[in-house]
């Protein structure tokens, strides 16, 4: 795997085999990253990445100037590899050992401008992520949420709904979390 972007575009990242991930391909990056960048900027703003993995996206959103990174994964292997990993090549990324889905549950979490989630494509509360998300205090007024999945879900109802896409077998949906 490598940085596709920013300052430290071309590094590689070589995470151990013992960690159970399933990265976003270079090219699923690429195109997430431009549609994203056409949306927004990504300069200043404060990122919380979901189900972090070996920490991918996160370093992609801190080589582009995030303000913040925060990376939560269930594994303590993967949390490491990210915090090392991110010491190393001098990026503003935090990573946390978190289920995720009692993170959610927290009441005095700060807010983020994007959230991204790329949980495991099998996992039974995948579709209920949104609305976790959208019923706390989590993505900002404006905020965007991005949920990579696979085909078996589908957000197309989902009244915050605003762009998808998909590169082979890697599906995102962007959510914005709209002023009420």
């Amino acid at each position: 795997m490598r940085i596709i972007g920013g300052k430290c575009k071309g590094r590689r990242v070589t995470a151990p085999k013992s960690i159970k991930s399933r990265p976003t391909t270079d090219f699923a990056k690429e195109g997430l990253f431009n549609i994203l960048c056409n949306m927004t900027s990504i300069e200043g703003k404060n990122v919380l990445d979901l189900f972090a993995g070996i920490g991918s996206i996160s370093f992609e959103f801190s080589s582009r100037n995030a303000a913040s990174v925060l990376s939560l994964d269930q594994q303590i292997k993967a949390v490491k590899f990210i915090n090392t990993t991110a010491k190393k090549f001098s990026l503003n990324v935090t990573s946390k050992k978190y289920d995720v889905f009692k993170f959610l549950s927290l009441k005095e979490n700060p807010s983020y401008d994007i959230i991204f989630a790329d949980p495991p494509y099998n996992h039974k509360k995948v579709s209920t992520l949104p609305d976790l998300i959208f019923n706390s205090s989590l993505l900002i007024d404006n905020g965007i949420l991005i949920i990579e999945h696979g085909s078996e879900n589908s957000f197309d109802s989902h009244p915050n709904l605003i762009d998808k896409r998909t590169y082979s077998r890697v599906h995102f949906s962007f959510f914005k979390h709209l002023n009420q």
